[in-house]
């Protein structure tokens, strides 16, 4: 059994508050449609979207990132076709806010996963060396397979997306995909 986690493609992450950008808008087709083709299978498809709360002192990301993915905003839906699936979809799609860089780390995501038999996660949206990163370092220390849909994440730092797709691969053994091929 395998799963999709669709970490942080939201507005602010794309073009908003905290934006990646142009790799990421160049991402979107690909996102919607590894989402529409996993919810239409049957797969186990989740939303892990970054949660902050206005003016949240205590959050560590306060000190390092400018206020994004605050509740209640804008910046805070999904991007673009994205969104649109996720309307048609949706009891079909789990949404959980997560308020750290792993999508494992404060929610019940691992819990979820092990009652629907999920052994393999497959890893889409931004910023790939950043949540994509912690979260499939999770998910390897947590003893699942993992995949990176390398077509299918992106950051705003071209250095760091590089290292991070070298560090799936050769650290975490995590498989590569392109257009659901192995790279």
């Amino acid at each position: 059994m395998r799963a999709l986690v669709v970490i942080d493609y939201t507005v602010d992450f794309v073009t908003g508050k905290l934006p990646c950008g142009e790799p990421a808008i160049r991402i979107e087709d690909r996102i919607a449609a590894l989402t529409e083709a996993f919810a239409e299978a049957g797969d186990e498809v989740v939303m892990a979207v970054d949660l902050h709360e206005e003016g949240d002192p205590y959050h560590p990301e306060s000190r390092l990132f400018p206020p994004h993915n605050i509740r209640g905003t804008a910046g805070r839906e999904l991007y673009g076709k994205l969104n649109d699936v996720y309307r048609r979809l949706q009891d079909r799609i789990y949404w959980m806010d997560k308020t750290r860089y792993s999508a494992f780390c404060g929610t019940d995501l691992e819990l979820r996963l092990r009652a629907r038999g999920i052994e393999e996660v497959h890893l889409v949206g931004v910023c790939t060396d950043i949540c994509v990163l912690h979260t499939a370092v999770d998910a390897y220390n947590k003893g699942f397979k993992i995949a990176v849909h390398e077509d299918a994440v992106a950051s705003f730092n071209p250095a760091g997306h590089e290292w991070a797709l070298g560090h799936f691969r050769n650290t975490l053994g995590a498989a590569l995909l392109r257009n659901g091929e192995p790279v």
